[in-house]
């Protein structure tokens, strides 16, 4: 219960010390994911808004587009001699830009949450298993044996579990 109160508690009351790193190291991971996901969608987004309004001064979405003369794709700027499937090309590319950004971002929340639950479960896991006896004592024996069956006599197994102590 510890672990779900906070993230490595489970670990350190297990004694478990060295997967304390791994647990943060997964945190940090999937909390970088979230902050460069949305920071690309935000200025993804930003970039695209520019790109279909109708103002002049809104051109953040020049910095994002390579290769291609603005002369080309811009119906503000260049109203005269844009190509409205250039125009279109690069309204198409920026909106795809923007959607997968979104998904990474919304896919790293979800792994956040995963990652709180497999940290939960590892020290439930743990915790449970720590009382374990994994000596000698037990063996698990296999033998053949006779069945009663209605009538004749069968052929089966039998197993034995027995505790030495």
């Amino acid at each position: 219960m510890l672990a779900v109160a906070f993230p490595g508690l489970g670990q350190i009351y297990n004694r478990k010390f060295w997967k304390i790193p791994l647990v943060y190291a997964g945190f940090g991971a999937m909390i970088y994911a979230v902050s460069f996901n949305t920071s690309h969608y935000n200025n993804f987004m930003g970039a695209y808004q520019d790109f279909t309004d109708k103002i002049p001064e809104t051109s953040s979405y020049a910095s994002y587009i390579k290769g291609i003369d603005p002369s080309e794709y811009d119906p503000v700027l260049h109203p005269d001699t844009y190509d409205p499937a250039s125009a279109s090309w690069v309204e198409e590319g920026l909106l795809l830009r923007v959607d997968s950004y979104k998904k990474y971002r919304d896919l790293s929340y979800i792994g956040i949450a995963v990652w709180y639950l497999v940290s939960v479960l590892d020290a439930n896991v743990d915790a449970s298993l720590l009382n374990f006896d994994i000596s000698n004592n037990l063996d698990l024996e296999v033998v053949p044996a006779k069945l009663p069956v209605p009538g004749t006599m069968g052929a089966g197994f039998n197993m034995s579990l027995r505790l030495n102590f």
